[in-house]
């Protein structure tokens, strides 16, 4: 049986240099759970939003468009990676590079379209609260909104093949004294920087639609996001106005803090690995996986205040 160090330097599961079968076997569990779970509430957005002239939006363009890359992660990639984890580990699969480099492209591809969906998301929203009305119709016309969606898969396309090692951790997780080639190290910076700097324009976004919901004296639904292009908002029993502003600033710190949780660790991760010395190996596998578990969640985080798709979901 090959030592742990071999197995580690080609497992797609992050899994530790002193791995078990245990382990191996909770990560399948883990990754089979985030598979089913996440491919179900992705395509029941993407079901809803076709389904449903009143959830036809712009907002809920970026929103399924999104989906669509998580379903890259959730129904494609993370399947293999739960049926892999059950393998012996001198499997011809494991240790092909070329199956190795298509799990890698599925997980760059997805990763790379839901987090540019997060931040079309943010801004989309961030206009359309504190903008003019005529600014929003303006800039998101169906060709302007067809061209963001498109740019984003052409982005993802060009950065996977020119950056393979980003997308395949366990390729890069080699143990620091075998380490000769620094190439791994300048892409997981690349990968840190592109997602702090992506973190950045989300939380400028969001919380200036806080500033104005609680500055403002107009009723803006924060609450249930329902961007339409026709405003004033549908007339509604609005609840108290201070009730309203403290729902509204919970709901979108808390979408926030989720995306953070998500985002962050692998961060610093990456920051502590190229600036210092590599971070523990199970520290390197929880960013990992808590940055993938996100394709999972990132269908509750935009709907589950929306009443729109609570009906659209109940009918």
């Amino acid at each position: 049986m090959p030592n742990a160090s071999s197995w580690s330097a080609s497992s797609p599961l992050l899994l530790l240099w002193e791995d078990s079968s245990g382990t191996r076997i909770f990560l399948s569990l883990l990754y089979a759970v985030l598979a089913i779970s996440g491919t179900l509430s992705n395509v029941m957005v993407i079901y809803l939003v076709f389904s449903f002239k009143k959830l036809q939006t712009t907002s809920n363009a970026f929103i399924v468009n999104g989906c669509a890359a998580d379903l890259s992660v959730c129904a494609l990639w993370m399947p293999q990676e739960a049926v892999l984890g059950l393998l012996p580990p001198n499997s011809s699969s494991l240790r092909s590079a070329e199956y190795r480099l298509v799990r890698g492209g599925l997980l760059g591809l997805g990763l790379t379209v839901s987090l540019a969906s997060h931040l079309l998301v943010a801004f989309n929203r961030y206009v359309l609260i504190t903008k003019l009305p005529s600014v929003y119709q303006a800039l998101y016309q169906r060709r302007h909104t067809g061209c963001m969606i498109g740019l984003s898969w052409a982005l993802a396309l060009v950065l996977v093949p020119l950056l393979p090692g980003l997308w395949t951790p366990g390729s890069t997780q080699q143990p620091p004294p075998r380490q000769t080639d620094g190439s791994p190290r300048y892409t997981a910076l690349l990968l840190a920087l592109a997602v702090l700097g992506q973190t950045a324009l989300l939380l400028h976004c969001y919380l200036g639609i806080v500033r104005r919901v609680r500055g403002s004296a107009k009723r803006v639904s924060v609450l249930n996001f329902h961007l339409l292009h026709q405003l004033p908002f549908p007339a509604a029993p609005p609840p108290p106005r201070r009730a309203q502003r403290r729902l509204s600033t919970v709901s979108v710190l808390l979408l926030c803090c989720v995306f953070l949780l998500g985002t962050q660790p692998l961060v610093w991760v990456s920051l502590l690995g190229f600036f210092l010395r590599p971070a523990p190996p199970a520290l390197q596998a929880a960013s990992w996986l808590l940055l993938c578990s996100l394709s999972a969640l990132n269908p509750l985080l935009y709907t589950w205040r929306s009443e729109e798709f609570r009906r659209a979901a109940r009918s």
